[in-house]
């Protein structure tokens, strides 16, 4: 969004702002992020600061956008963790789930050049770093496990999980004194 040049140019100077007013009066339940690339890499790119990045939501916020998040791609050529931590500290300010939607870093590096590789998640054979078994044991923790319970008298049950995907098996238990008020005719 801040490398918008594309449609801005083909589409009109609104292109971006139009695309996402668009799916959100198309599907109001769908999630928005902004998603951008070298916001998290380098301060050397003029266009995408955390700065601009900042205006831009606040932009598309002031035209009625409602963003449910914020994502950032992390091409990295050599990390820069001290940039990193700025850069997320001062987008979490605006009180939005931050997703990493790509992180990968340049393989021209070995792995005493790359500074951060016991960050990196795999080897070059894919085999776990420490940082690795840290995430896969988070993930493993954040699972959320079977959960039993009975639903209010109106039908609802609510519980607190983790995001992701969940599978729902419902059974219905009679209670007779209710039985004819209700069960629907058949």
């Amino acid at each position: 969004m801040l490398h918008w040049d594309f449609y801005e140019q083909r589409l009109g100077p609104n292109a971006s702002l139009d695309f996402f007013l668009t799916v959100q009066e198309s599907d109001p339940l769908a999630r928005l992020f902004m998603n951008d690339f070298n916001v998290l890499e380098t301060c050397d790119d003029t266009k995408s600061t955390v700065d601009n990045y900042v205006s831009r939501l606040q932009e598309f916020g002031a035209a009625g956008v409602v963003m449910d998040g914020i994502g950032l791609e992390g091409h990295f050529s050599a990390p820069n963790p001290a940039l990193i931590h700025a850069v997320l500290d001062k987008l979490a300010l605006l009180d939005l789930p931050i997703w990493l939607t790509e992180v990968d870093i340049s393989k021209k590096f070995d792995q005493q050049m790359q500074g951060c590789y016991q960050m990196c998640l795999t080897d070059n054979t894919l085999k776990n770093l420490p940082a690795g078994d840290v995430v896969d044991a988070l993930l493993k923790e954040w699972r959320t496990s079977a959960i039993e319970g009975k639903s209010e008298v109106h039908g609802a049950f609510g519980f607190i999980g983790f995001h992701g995907q969940y599978h729902v098996a419902v059974s219905w238990q009679q209670n007779r004194a209710h039985d004819a008020v209700s069960q629907p005719r058949r």
